[in-house]
This record gives C-alpha cells, structure tokens and sequence, in this order.
C-alpha cells in the first residue's frame, strides 16, 4: 500500500491564517494526521493483482454459458 505524506506544518500555518489560535491549530492537525493514517490506500497494482484472478472466472464463466448455449442449439 501506498503512504501519502502530509505537511502538517503548512495545515497549522493555514489554520492558523484563518483565524483559528495556534493550540488549536495544532490539535486539529494531529487529529487529522491520526485519522489519515488509519486509511490503506490501493494502487494501480493492487488493483491489478486482484482483478487477475476474476478475469479468470469470467473467462471460465463465459466459457460455461458458451457450452450450454451450443448444446441447446446443437
């Protein structure tokens, strides 16, 4: 899985642009820091190594549905 980093200092900065007070600035961006990290985020190849596996069924699937529809018609 992939890890996003994430400019805490830079959120504090902007928080603290907006008005919000320096301890609370910093609270907020623990906060979410903590939250963000519980995420797993999936890549390009994640997804590929688990879709490799359903295009085999389907491909198993489609061959099943094939052989049934030949043999009622044949």
């Amino acid at each position: 899985m992939s890890i996003v980093t994430f400019d805490t200092l830079k959120f504090v900065k902007t928080l603290e642009a907006s008005g919000i007070n320096a301890a609370q600035a910093e609270a907020i961006a623990s906060a979410y820091r903590d939250a963000s990290n519980d995420q797993e985020l999936v890549t390009k190849k994640d997804l590929q190594i688990e879709i490799a596996p359903l295009k085999i069924m389907l491909g198993i699937v489609m061959g099943g549905i094939i052989a049934l529809i030949m043999k009622a018609f044949f």
